[in-house]
């Protein structure tokens, strides 16, 4: 899994000028009954993507102007758990959880990780039209991936699309097999 995959041009990937600059993430964290056993991959690639996340970012709650907000995502049974609190992040401050169902990433992720699993294969010793090949197909993939997660999300929370790209490394971290 990578994050950081260079930048895609795409209209929504930047933050509107007119945008409150309460619409955005200051804390991320992983529920961590949900966390699974992972690989040292899979660690860096979550500490990445909430870096990137927490360094520029476009999450606004609909109907709410009382951010910038903190986010913990979880996994329970098929849902996928946003937690939603104001700045300071105590229980106190929740402001809105959302569950969403896991079914349609289901075939999404599984294809992520087998072309993920490739990758890291690959990059120790196929040559580089190889990687470069793989790579685009990981690419792709991530990309279905985020424009999920906004479908999912629409009416909701509104997200840019590189925010949606790095939510979806986590959604993938979480469900990551080590």
């Amino acid at each position: 899994m990578t994050s950081d995959d260079g930048p895609t041009p795409d209209p929504r990937a930047t933050t509107d000028a007119g945008a409150s600059p309460n619409d955005r993430l200051c804390a991320i964290t992983l529920d961590q009954a949900s966390i699974r056993r992972s690989n040292p991959n899979v660690a860096h690639e979550r500490e990445v993507a909430i870096y990137d996340i927490l360094d520029r970012n476009r999450f606004a709650v609909e109907g709410r102007d009382d951010g910038p907000y903190a986010l913990n995502l979880g996994l329970v049974e098929d849902r996928l758990v946003l937690r939603i609190t104001s700045d300071g992040g105590a229980e106190e401050g929740q402001l809105v959880t959302h569950m969403l169902s896991l079914t349609p990433f289901r075939r999404i992720v599984k294809d992520y990780f087998m072309v993920c699993e490739s990758y890291y294969q690959a990059i120790r010793t196929a040559p580089p039209s190889k990687i470069q090949a793989i790579d685009m197909g990981r690419r792709g993939l991530h990309d279905e991936g985020s424009r999920i997660l906004m479908e999912r999300l629409k009416g909701k929370v509104d997200v840019d699309h590189d925010t949606a790209r790095r939510l979806f490394t986590l959604i993938c971290a979480l469900h990551w097999k080590g």
